[in-house]
């Protein structure tokens, strides 16, 4: 009798996705008979406008069984511990803020950062900055990399630069090696449907036929089976995330400086530069609003933000802000740029991908390998992205940078009214004082990001009332003794060494 997983995949489209996608397939289903191919065409670039990720790409590797002392020096990687945002705010004080990645150790702090936010946000002066109660941050300002060593008794989360060609490049490599995976060179010209709608087969310029039971669109931004094939509507979030283009370009480190253990966000005139630190570069790209700047300025306002001049190429990148309506449609999924994008501020582009892989290899699975449960797993997927969108949306209307260059897009921003009933029901709750952490919970929206994360955004740009509202604070409230909070975190800092001698 035929194993039930023994099902053949095709995935059109390499880069990270697809390759990250082949060896969650492979890893998965090979031993019961499932087949995967790639197929990829050398003469399709690959867009790689971030290189960065979440603590999830660890489990990613975890899964499969690779060490980080394997693809960490093949990819030119580093550690990262979060993000900090940088000109996000003018209020004084809070002109930057640290995100960190919640770990074990935060439960420690916590809880006295909630309260003091609380406080804070119903009139009491008291410290209420993130990078004041979390050991990531401390981590991060001290270029520490976040690995403790064995007598620490909490384990870090933590996430990791990268240069992404190198990573789809590894990966590749251990899917065509390790896991069977079929790869062909080539490219698509003709999509067969069969006559219920599914997809049938893949046909090549060249006149190949691929035919598979279930097929994967990683075909970046053109979505060739989505968008073409299965003309599955794009829904776009133009209406309340404005930032359309990007123009990145590489700078070598500096000579003085430690290797950093963070993603810096440095907000400019029409959007915000990412500073990602590999271990051979810097990483470096400026996210705005096309409506609001045009490329020959957005790359002169990168290089004179870089110092760079007119030295080196700049690459200038469109971006398709959205998703799919229904990632799982027929008997295709779509994954990666063809699934929709989000920009890169959070870099949730490779978290969604192992979402997305892993929950339909679960829901997949507990349907017998039937379409059984495509509905339930869409709905699931598109909350995701909402929630995630929510984030990320909450960072540009909260902002409090006063832009004196003319230019309205960091007012736009907090103008935006485009916002949806949680992020509604989240700023509500914030600006009337109220338990934020319990509301989260309430809108079941922690398993996007948690209340660690959504109090760090809105504390961290001091979305407090004004100074001369604030007033001492009285008997009434618990005064947190915030050098023993530090030395706390001093202590446990010393567990962890340099980032560039830890890699």
């Amino acid at each position: 009798m035929t194993d039930p997983a023994a099902k053949d995949f095709v995935i059109l489209g390499g880069g990270t996705a697809g390759w990250m996608a082949a060896c969650l397939l492979a890893h998965q289903w090979r031993d019961r008979g499932a087949k995967v191919t790639l197929i990829e065409s050398k003469e399709i670039g690959i867009i790689g406008v971030g290189e960065g990720s979440t603590p999830q790409l660890k489990a990613f590797f975890d899964r499969l069984g690779i060490a980080e002392c394997k693809w960490m020096p093949a990819c030119d990687a580093t550690y990262k511990n979060g993000i900090s945002f940088h000109g996000w705010s003018n209020r004084s004080g809070y002109e930057s803020y640290f995100h960190p990645f919640p770990a074990p150790i935060d439960s420690h702090t916590a809880a006295k950062f909630f309260y003091n936010t609380r406080a804070r946000r119903t009139g009491r002066d008291v410290d209420a900055h993130p990078d004041r109660f979390f050991l990531p941050a401390l981590l991060a300002a001290t270029d520490k990399a976040p690995k403790a060593p064995e007598h620490f008794p909490f384990e870090p989360s933590y996430g990791y630069h990268f240069d992404a060609h190198k990573v789809g490049a590894f990966l590749a490599g251990h899917a065509t090696e390790n896991l069977g995976v079929r790869h062909i060179e080539g490219r698509v010209e003709k999509v067969e449907r069969a006559d219920n709608g599914d997809i049938a087969a893949l046909v090549t310029e060249d006149g190949a036929r691929i035919a598979g039971d279930f097929f994967l669109d990683c075909s970046g931004f053109r979505a060739i089976l989505f968008n073409g094939a299965l003309e599955e509507p794009f829904l776009a979030f133009s209406d309340n995330l404005f930032n359309d283009s990007a123009v990145v370009m590489p700078t070598a480190h500096a000579d003085d400086a430690g290797l950093p253990s963070q993603t810096k966000a440095t907000a400019l005139s029409a959007g915000w530069i990412w500073d990602i630190p590999l271990t051979t570069r810097s990483g470096n790209g400026y996210v705005y609003s096309s409506s609001h700047i045009d490329a020959e300025t957005a790359e002169q306002e990168l290089r004179q933000h870089l110092g760079v001049g007119d030295q080196g190429e700049a690459r200038h990148l469109k971006m398709r802000v959205g998703r799919v309506r229904n990632s799982w449609s027929h008997n295709a999924l779509a994954i990666g740029l063809s699934q929709g994008f989000l920009e890169p501020l959070e870099a949730t582009a490779l978290h969604i991908v192992m979402a997305t892989v892993e929950q339909f290899i679960g829901s997949f699975e507990v349907g017998g390998y039937t379409p059984e449960n495509r509905d339930s797993f869409n709905a699931d997927i598109a909350a995701r992205y909402e929630g995630i969108r929510d984030y990320i949306v909450c960072h540009y209307k909260v902002n409090r940078r006063e832009d004196a260059a003319g230019i309205d897009y960091w007012a736009a921003c907090r103008n935006n009214h485009s916002l949806s009933d949680d992020l509604k029901a989240v700023l509500t709750n914030w600006y009337i004082g109220g338990d934020l952490a319990a509301e989260i919970a309430r809108l079941d929206i922690s398993k996007y990001y948690s209340a660690i994360s959504w109090h760090s955004l809105l504390a961290g740009y001091g979305t407090f009332p004004d100074d001369a509202k604030i007033t001492p604070p009285g008997e009434d409230i618990v005064h947190h003794d915030m050098d023993d909070i530090g030395r706390f975190l001093e202590r446990c800092a010393l567990n962890f060494s340099d980032h560039a001698a830890a890699l």
